[in-house]
């Protein structure tokens, strides 16, 4: 079988090469439910600037993998590091000065039904900032309202009020609440048509380059992967078995790889993204 080699090990990467540049850095993760073992000997590296898809099959573990880089799912054996620091076993207030640099975007957007949509998200600003004027909190809430693309007069409704994709940016809203430089991102067009999910697609990609965000993407749109990011991370066989762009991706003989990119839906997605890139050329030319 070939894979690419480790992320730190690869010498035709672009600069992205001191540990400075590692946002994320996992080693020999290890995680089980019960007598099930869903990683072990895991290894990743995120790069900072980068949007990193991660794909893998049903049951590969792709949310495990999130939940224990952010502490919701502490690992049977390995080790974390986010931001240089190691977040394992961390004391209350260690682990608060970390989670405050990053955001998280749950599946299905995961608001609180008997919050309005400002109100939620105000929950992580009340969490680490308790002391904030209320009319402060209004004013970020609907500044970052408007900043995922949402009507203003969204802010004082409820989820049940709202579209699907209207759900995924007030959950990226309260994700990006408290300024962060790193972004998870869990299956974030699932469940949104094709042109909801391109327009979502285009709003990361526009809010990485804008806020210089490092984005961990989960995904199983091959259109998403194509569109935005940088790298994609394939987890199978309890690992992460290959790191690279798609096109390196492409020239590994992994069954399950081959079978994902080259199927019917990824020969669909290569041709979507060459007329979306033939769309942005002719548009250029005649700029």
């Amino acid at each position: 079988m070939s894979t690419l080699p480790p992320p730190e090990d690869r010498t035709d990467r672009d600069d992205r090469t001191d540990d400075g540049d590692i946002v994320i850095r996992v080693r020999g993760l290890k995680n089980c439910f019960g007598e099930q073992v869903v990683h072990e000997d895991l290894d990743l590296d995120v790069h900072r600037g980068e949007i990193l898809g991660v794909v893998g099959g049903s049951g590969t573990g792709k949310s495990v993998l999130m939940r224990s880089i952010i502490g919701l799912q502490p690992p049977v054996e390995g080790e974390i590091e986010v931001f240089g620091e190691n977040t394992i076993g961390r004391d209350e207030t260690e682990a608060t000065a970390i989670r405050k640099r990053w955001g998280i975007l749950f599946q299905g957007g995961a608001l609180f039904s008997t919050l309005t949509v400002s109100e939620n998200v105000q929950v992580p600003l009340k969490e680490f900032y308790p002391g904030l004027d209320q009319a402060l909190l209004d004013e970020i809430a609907a500044y970052k309202v408007v900043m995922t693309g949402l009507p203003p007069d969204a802010a004082p409704k409820y989820p049940a009020e709202l579209s699907g994709g209207m759900k995924k940016r007030a959950g990226l809203a309260r994700a990006l609440a408290l300024d962060p430089e790193l972004l998870f991102l869990d299956e974030p067009t699932a469940g949104l048509d094709p042109i909801g999910a391109a327009a979502f697609d285009e709003l990361t990609e526009s809010l990485q380059k804008t806020l210089g965000l490092t984005v961990f993407l989960i995904t199983h749109d091959l259109d998403t992967l194509y569109a935005i990011c940088d790298r994609v991370a394939v987890l199978a066989d309890k690992k992460v078995i290959a790191v690279g762009t798609i096109p390196e991706l492409l020239a590994l003989d992994h069954p399950w790889i081959q079978e994902y990119f080259n199927g019917p839906r990824g020969r669909n997605a290569v041709s979507s993204a060459k007329v979306h890139a033939e769309a942005e050329n002719v548009t250029e030319d005649r700029g």
